[in-house]
């Protein structure tokens, strides 16, 4: 089952054609017209993006369609775009604890803390939290610094 959700908010239109295109264009679409609903719902997805005429303010994950006509291919493309953008965000997020570390950013966070680290931190600092029992520097320098 596909787990690329489209919302689609106040936008009927626009849904009823996405809605014939469902199984083509491998989305599961959603019409949602009020906004408590479309926060209800967004709760119980992962991968999920808004399709809306207008930006919504607090919350991620839209794609204002505020330039029509648009070719419903190029619309697609955009979408993928964006659902892959998203992905590569998320990937790029590892929560250790109470710490969040960005590797693309190379940061790691802690409530309103930053701290920039070294590429070598980085993989040092997940490759430790995913062994479970005590390792030796030799294996650190095979493993993570390619010594």
């Amino acid at each position: 089952m596909n787990n690329q959700n489209i919302i689609v908010y106040r936008f009927n239109h626009l849904y009823q054609i996405l809605k014939e295109l469902e199984e083509d264009i491998n989305f599961k679409i959603i019409e949602i017209s009020d906004e408590k609903a479309l926060k209800d719902e967004i709760k119980n997805l992962n991968n999920h993006l808004i399709i809306t005429k207008k930006q919504i303010l607090e919350l991620n994950n839209q794609f204002v369609l505020s330039q029509l006509p648009i070719k419903i291919f190029k619309m697609i493309e955009k979408l993928n775009i964006e659902f892959l953008k998203h992905q590569f965000v998320e990937q790029s997020r590892v929560i250790i604890n109470d710490y969040i570390i960005d590797i693309n950013a190379r940061e790691m966070s802690s409530k309103n803390v930053k701290l920039k680290l070294t590429e070598k931190e980085v993989n040092t600092i997940i490759y430790l939290s995913k062994v479970d029992k005590p390792i030796s520097i030799n294996e650190l320098q095979t493993k993570v610094w390619d010594y």
